[in-house]
């Protein structure tokens, strides 16, 4: 497995539509755990394929509860619901927080790395933060959801809210 390099605002291919995995063979499982462990080094909760320079549908989650690793092929969000406004950040932009609000419950369609359809639903933090990362398999950065900026020092108040 490698670790591999997170491409920086403002790269272009971050804002941009990303195209659907056709392809489910062993390179998508490579790519699969390649940038799951680049999110970790990264101290990342979630990372999507454009962040790493490739523009395909696919996003790693792992928000480090008993779920753990969620793999997320051409995820579309089937049903939303509620509200919640927390901070988020992004692996794009370092050192950069700010607070977004974002449905609550969230259901999911996606694939797996055998390709095979499976639905996944989440509340809260998950849904948080799967949310966010097919955000940017739509080129949909996070900036442009902010409500308010918040300096790094700030956060500590934030945590655990």
């Amino acid at each position: 497995m490698a670790v591999l390099s997170i491409v920086m605002h403002p790269a272009e291919i971050l804002e941009k539509e990303c195209e659907p995995v056709r392809q489910f063979d062993k390179k998508l499982k490579i790519l699969l755990n390649d940038m799951y462990e680049t999110m970790l080094a990264a101290d990342g909760v979630g990372l999507a394929a454009p962040q790493i320079g490739i523009d395909q549908q696919i996003a790693v989650v792992d928000i480090g509860d008993e779920l753990g690793r969620i793999n997320l092929i051409n995820p579309i969000i089937i049903e939303k619901s509620g509200e919640q406004t927390d901070v988020e950040g992004c692996l794009s932009f370092p050192g950069l927080y700010g607070t977004v609000s974002r449905p609550y419950y969230v259901k999911v369609k996606a694939q797996d790395v055998k390709g095979r359809f499976f639905y996944i639903e989440a509340e809260d933090y998950l849904a948080r933060a799967i949310q966010h990362e097919i955000d940017h398999l739509h080129g949909i950065l996070f900036t442009s959801k902010v409500l308010k900026y918040i300096d790094e020092e700030d956060l500590e108040g934030y945590e655990g809210e």
